[in-house]
């Protein structure tokens, strides 16, 4: 049974190519080995939760951060962030919404919800590679935590 408790960043993403792009640039930056990827906004809210296959994990264990998509199967990225931002015990994590979505609709409705950082996905992969890099080291090491 894989150890839960220890989860720094949950990452949520249902493709799986960009999946493989954002923790490939998470891991040369040194910032995976504490990483879990789900790919649904559901799962996430289990992880988060701890229901289903994470009813063992710790719920005081909570991850440092939070890397969401924006448009997922079966619960949205923007239902996860008001699930976690309504919550007490959750609302101090911070989340990035890391989408391919430019929509000013879409980033209005996110900083309403408490967003900590909404980042589009470059499509050039330099540049992509140092959007993660600089995510892990300004949320990872150089913001300190609510709690």
């Amino acid at each position: 049974m894989m150890n839960y408790d220890d989860v720094e960043i949950l990452f949520v993403e249902d493709s799986a190519d960009d999946a493989v792009l954002t923790i490939r640039a998470l891991s040369k930056s040194g910032f995976a080995n504490k990483l879990h990827h789900v790919i649904d906004g559901a799962v996430a809210l289990d992880f988060l939760y701890c229901r289903g296959i994470y009813a063992e994990r710790n719920k005081k264990h909570y991850p440092k951060l939070v890397l969401l998509d924006l448009k997922m199967p079966k619960i949205s990225g923007i239902q996860v962030l008001e699930a976690i931002k309504s919550d007490p015990d959750l609302k101090s994590i911070p989340v990035v919404m890391l989408t391919s979505s430019n929509e000013g609709p879409d980033i209005e409705k996110c900083f309403e919800l408490g967003a900590n950082s909404y980042i589009v996905k470059p499509v050039d992969s330099d540049n992509f590679f140092n959007a993660i890099k600089e995510i892990g080291l300004y949320w990872m090491i150089l913001s300190q935590p609510a709690h």
